[in-house]
């Protein structure tokens, strides 16, 4: 498809205009470009977190169900359930952010409060602390895999907004920009080829009088 020619008047100051718009316009695509490789190898580089913090989280899960299984069958579901509902605390995920290239990514750490412990120990086993342990795990796994699929969504996006302006500039706007200077300059060579035609014939003219 051929380059579309931007509607200017054919003036000089509108040529010095086009070249100057066509410079800026050069230097924010080499900006756009360098910003879009720095976002992409941190999009790789989320890629393998998540990849591994997923890893981590299902290999976990086996190991938790494995645990609650032995501690059922040794202190019962009663006393498990009992144990459960004595040791219940609140948990709350804090919440920040980094700029990565002016993508503001998200960062969530598990936060407890209470004791750490809760439950009776003279009534329990170390079962309980085995059990305990593979959740927090759980948790902890789950909170690193929703910041890392955050964070990759993030960087997923703004991907595609900078390959959509970079490719805007790269194939419309610098394209326009150099075939309508090529065109005001090809013009401005033509009136001058003219002027310089009339000006020869004119001064014909002035020696045919004498």
């Amino acid at each position: 498809m051929a380059d579309k020619l931007i509607k200017v008047r054919p003036t000089k100051i509108e040529f010095i205009r086009l070249k100057r718009r066509l410079t800026l316009t050069t230097r924010v695509h080499k900006i756009v470009k360098d910003r879009l490789a720095i976002i992409t190898m941190e999009f790789l580089q989320t890629a393998r977190e998540t990849v591994a913090a997923r890893e981590k989280l299902v290999d976990e899960f086996p190991n938790f169900y494995k645990v609650v299984s032995i501690a059922s069958g040794y202190h019962g579901n009663m006393v498990l359930e009992k144990e459960f509902v004595a040791s219940e605390k609140d948990i709350k995920i804090a919440t920040g952010v980094r700029n990565v290239a002016g993508v503001r990514m998200p960062s969530f750490e598990l936060q407890e409060e209470g004791p750490k412990i809760t439950y009776s120990i003279a009534d329990t086993s170390s079962l309980i602390d085995w059990e305990a342990e593979a959740a927090r795990k759980c948790l902890e796994y789950i909170v690193e895999v929703a910041e890392a699929q955050s964070n990759l969504e993030s960087l997923g996006l703004e991907i595609k907004k900078s390959k959509r302006v970079t490719n805007a500039l790269e194939y419309i706007i610098m394209p326009s920009l150099k075939v309508t200077i090529k065109f005001l300059y090809m013009k401005f060579e033509e009136r001058d080829r003219e002027e310089k035609g009339r000006m020869k014939r004119v001064k014909a003219l002035l020696e045919k009088k004498k």
